[in-house]
């Protein structure tokens, strides 16, 4: 399969510029592991800046970058085809990897006519779901053996990371093929039990809808679909949980009732009916994620909702009238079933003095009766 990463080995065929553009990247993204950084801004005409506990920070000593040397740290490390598509597009996504086995998500565009690249940074280590921080309810979702999984949340979120936490679990545990949908690959998985295929948007398959059709001749056991973007992926995903896999994806939705709502009402009207039935039948769990700052200051921890389907459950999906009804279902806090309300979770992380009263009333769903929880009432 054709990798989109920039091997940190065999490197005696490579240019000049390649390797001194390899080595600036290796610097940048050695920082901003050393700081905990999330992000990389380097743009045109500034220094370049880093996210750090959400906040962008100017890089103190870096220099003034400008399109030139934009172009000497990008270019080198892309292939043709992201070369080609950024000339044509003026934007880009794709992955690279530095000297130290760390990967990057990069995004590269243009900004009043000057160049502008995001990186986020992704490292080598795949955590585990407790290392995140991920409640008990997130954590049991590893052991599902069918239907779709969906994580939501706003962008950076860490939705890639907790679904790459649980597709390591399962490599861990069980014997299955493992394949990954996704643009551009982030997390590189070292196989332990499952044999892993990931395929690269663009570079291995022209789209998510093309990659989806040929999974379900690929024999998966385990499928994880970067994004569902579409109508057209979007039912593929859901006819491949039907089919007897265990499919994971994203949606940016702030609610379990909003990406719900909003995969329904990507379908025409004469079709929803038809999706909210195979919804209510094939979905398993939904995980919204928020990520939150810690209480000593240092980095973020993740609150999440957790919805999982149950029988009532499914009637809420197919009737349209009764979708607001989920967020009583998960308040509620039906354990057994592995519901979690966010405002739950946020009063657990209070309680463990992972973050503070103030942060969690910020956060939360209903501010005064996380209030009154939080003072024992």
């Amino acid at each position: 399969m054709t990798q989109t990463t920039v091997s940190a080995v065999s490197r005696e065929n490579e240019t000049p510029q390649a390797r001194e553009a390899l080595e600036f990247l290796t610097s940048i993204v050695s920082s901003a592991c050393q700081f905990k950084a999330s992000d990389i801004h380097i743009r045109s005409g500034h220094q370049i800046m880093m996210r750090l506990d959400g906040r962008i920070r100017q890089v103190k000593g870096s220099p003034e970058m400008n399109d030139e040397m934009i172009e000497r740290l990008i270019f080198p490390l892309m292939s043709k085809y992201h070369l080609g598509l950024f000339k044509e597009l003026n934007q880009v996504d794709l992955a690279l990897s530095d000297n130290e086995g760390n990967r990057v998500r990069v995004n590269m565009f243009r900004q009043l006519g000057h160049l502008a690249v995001v990186m986020r940074v992704i490292e080598s280590h795949i955590p585990t779901p407790s290392e995140l921080g991920l409640p008990p309810q997130v954590g049991k979702i590893s052991k599902m053996r069918q239907g779709l999984v969906i994580f939501s949340g706003a962008t950076g979120s860490g939705k890639s990371t907790s679904m790459a936490s649980l597709l390591n679990e399962i490599n861990g545990e069980r014997y299955q093929h493992i394949l990954t949908i996704e643009d551009p690959v982030e997390y590189m998985f070292t196989e332990k039990r499952c044999v892993i295929s990931q395929r690269q948007i663009g570079i291995d398959v022209p789209d998510f809808a093309h990659a989806m059709r040929a999974a379900l001749r690929e024999d998966p056991d385990v499928i994880l679909m970067g994004e569902m973007r579409d109508p057209e992926s979007m039912e593929i995903a859901l006819t491949a949980a039907e089919t007897g896999h265990l499919v994971f994806s994203t949606l940016h939705a702030p609610t379990s009732s909003d990406a719900i709502t909003r995969m329904v009402s990507s379908f025409k009207g004469e079709e929803q009916a038809t999706i909210r039935a195979k919804l209510a039948h094939n979905l398993r769990a939904i995980v919204t994620q928020r990520l939150i700052p810690k209480i000593e200051g240092s980095g973020r921890t993740v609150a999440c909702e957790v919805f999982t389907v149950t029988p009532l459950a499914r009637e809420l999906i197919e009737d349209p009238l009764r979708i607001n009804e989920i967020k009583d279902l998960i308040k509620g806090g039906d354990t057994v079933e592995g519901m979690l309300h966010f405002d739950q979770h946020l009063e657990q992380l209070v309680k463990d003095e992972m973050i503070s009263d103030e942060v969690a009333l910020t956060n939360a769903t209903s501010a005064t009766d996380l209030a009154l929880r939080l003072k024992g009432f």
